[in-house]
């Protein structure tokens, strides 16, 4: 039991220390430290418990069912915490305002921008993404389409699918000034953005956004946010990766350090790529190829100096 939880524990907050007794003290998510400052009992306790203590934001409590609901974990850590307990807790506790189990279907209205159209708004779909340095090939490889009608009116469809090709989130981008910039459905985000694409044997490149990762080109996936999903966490680790990029636009600075400071802490050489006032998608692809390739592996004293604000 103890060895299942760790590695569950582990998937969520990243690699354990272990400390006195049955404790492992992990990086706390709930405060930005550089010591690893949650310690979490892994063996049952003589009251049947597992507490957990957070030393500097002071969250504690009894069991890891009280951690995994102040975390929000995905369905897929709940059913396990529920396996590893022989418990039956429902995943509606964690209070997402979407089923994560929800098929996700493109709209039906969703036509394929590679079709050419006589169309004045197909004409502006296309346009658009060429303005932003996408190329036909991108538009065919990633099956972007757009919606002419319907609730993603006059709007980019960009799809992901998982590692079996099944979609698995799309996003709408609209490509007029002035109206909604971005509506995606309501569906869980807690998956690995254009998986599909994905070959974890080589390095790994992440990025904020979708038009970000397509203009990189290679093993690029989206956060689709500022921050990493636990699916994608938990992959990392499965998968072994051995080099990752983390390449996060200005405003998400904070987020790129603290996701880059737990993928050190479990072994894996990082680069934190600096963007300036920049993003990827408006760099292209030549300029942040160069980047790559001059980005040096973090190491803990720079990324103190970032956090101190000394680089």
């Amino acid at each position: 039991m103890e060895e299942r939880l760790l590695e569950l524990l582990e998937s969520v907050l990243g690699r354990g220390r272990k400390k006195a007794g049955d404790n492992y003290a992990f990086w706390s998510p709930f405060i930005n430290h550089q010591k690893p400052k949650l310690e979490v009992n892994i063996q049952l306790n003589s009251e049947g418990l597992n507490p957990w203590h957070c030393w500097v934001s002071d969250e504690k409590g009894k069991t890891i069912r009280s951690l995994f609901i102040k975390l929000k974990v995905s369905k897929e850590v709940w059913d396990e915490h529920n396996s590893i307990f022989k418990r039956k807790y429902k995943y509606a506790e964690q209070s997402l305002k979407y089923n994560p189990n929800e098929v996700v279907e493109l709209p039906k209205e969703y036509k394929p921008l590679w079709v050419e159209s006589n169309s004045i708004v197909y004409k502006h779909a296309l346009n658009y993404l060429l303005r932003r340095g996408l190329q036909l090939s991108d538009i065919i490889k990633y099956n972007i389409g757009y919606c002419t009608e319907g609730e993603y009116a006059e709007k980019i469809i960009i799809p992901s699918y998982d590692s079996n090709g099944r979609l698995n989130f799309f996003v709408g981008r609209s490509f007029y000034e002035g109206g909604e910039s971005y509506k995606n459905p309501k569906v869980s985000k807690d998956i690995i953005g254009f998986e599909m694409f994905v070959n974890w044997d080589f390095p790994i490149v992440i990025t904020e956004g979708v038009f970000d990762a397509i203009a990189l080109r290679m093993n690029a996936i989206p956060l689709l946010g500022k921050s990493p999903q636990q699916l994608l966490r938990k992959t990392i680790i499965s998968k072994k990766v051995k080099d990752i990029y983390v390449v996060l636009d200005k405003d998400a600075f904070k987020n790129a350090l603290s996701f880059a400071e737990q993928l050190m802490n479990d072994g894996i050489n990082t680069y934190f790529v600096e963007l300036g006032e920049s993003d990827p998608a408006e760099l292209g692809f030549d300029i942040m190829y160069d980047k790559l390739k001059k980005t040096q592996p973090l190491d803990f004293k720079t990324l103190m100096m970032y956090k101190l604000g000394m680089n």
